[in-house]
């Protein structure tokens, strides 16, 4: 039985082969540049979770500066 590779062997491989990557805590981190994060892509990616994650934001920022709005508007016209 061979021996598991550990993790400065699996970083010493990634790092020869291009990748810019790490390992922390066991989990090999990748790094990406910023128009490879920022692109939209489809389907269960990094990149669609970010952009869910911003256009909930927006929403929700959305949503409450109405509810808002709509309550100053109706507490000034009973007034």
């Amino acid at each position: 039985m061979a021996p598991a590779p550990n993790s400065q062997t699996q970083l010493e491989s990634g790092l020869e082969s291009g990748l810019d990557s790490a390992v922390q805590g066991g989990i090999e981190i990748i790094e990406v540049g910023r128009e490879e994060i920022n692109a939209w892509k489809r389907g269960f990616t990094p990149q669609a979770e970010i952009w869910n994650g911003r256009l909930a934001m927006l929403g929700l920022s959305i949503g409450l500066g109405v509810l808002l709005l709509s309550r100053l508007v109706a507490s000034l016209t009973a007034a």
